[in-house]
């Protein structure tokens, strides 16, 4: 059972959290409403990921039972490393796009969002020395078989300097985040495009 997406507020900070969870054939993401402690609240919202497709798709439903679109995104191109993914809401209608940025994310993971209302913004892992210490050990034989226990975070800011959209990724067995999104200049990035975004930073996260 879900319950509706958050309302927009006039101000503030949006919270929410994604709990991903891992099936035979496709990896499943969740979103949950957070109460004041941080705790998952209600369900919201729904999203599957095939595994081993040539041309990277997501869907994202409001319901487990996948009755009604929220937004989706799609690669352009066929297993290419910088591929753009366009974002669109459930008509089909482009919302925005994102991609990652193949140089830079050899040494820093690094990602390049935008949407059609005119809101851009620049995606990195906070911490630069964490971010060197993940490609050590993901390099390193049999270390790198095992998960990585370093914990990454990212934020995205705009030309101006502001944080837009922050994932920060839990102490947790399975891949859990807290997603935040702040108000800033009297707007908020569009939440289905918050949606994507987290999705991707963990499943197109190794491309």
């Amino acid at each position: 059972m879900t319950t509706p997406m958050p309302s927009p507020s006039a101000e503030g900070t949006e919270r929410f959290g994604m709990r991903q969870r891992l099936t035979m054939m496709v990896n499943r993401y969740e979103f949950h409403h957070l109460d004041e402690a941080g705790q998952e609240a209600g369900l919201f919202a729904f999203a599957e990921q095939k595994r081993m497709a040539l041309k990277e798709q997501v869907s994202i439903y409001a319901d487990a039972e996948k009755t009604r679109l929220l937004c989706a995104f799609k690669a352009r191109t066929v297993m290419d490393l910088g591929a753009t993914y366009d974002v669109t809401d459930e008509n089909g209608v482009a919302i925005g796009w994102f991609r990652k940025q193949f140089a830079k994310s050899l040494v820093r993971s690094t990602w390049q969002v935008g949407t059609v209302d005119g809101l851009t913004a620049t995606g990195q892992e906070r911490n630069p020395t964490v971010a060197v210490l993940r490609r050590v050990w993901e390099f390193v034989p049999i270390v790198g078989e095992i998960p990585v226990p370093f914990l990454f975070h990212f934020d995205f800011v705009g030309p101006d300097g502001q944080v837009v959209m922050s994932s920060v990724r839990r102490p947790a067995l399975r891949d859990v985040y807290e997603i935040s999104l702040p108000h800033v200049g009297g707007r908020r990035i569009d939440r289905r495009m918050a949606l994507a975004i987290a999705v991707a930073l963990d499943a197109l996260q190794s491309r």
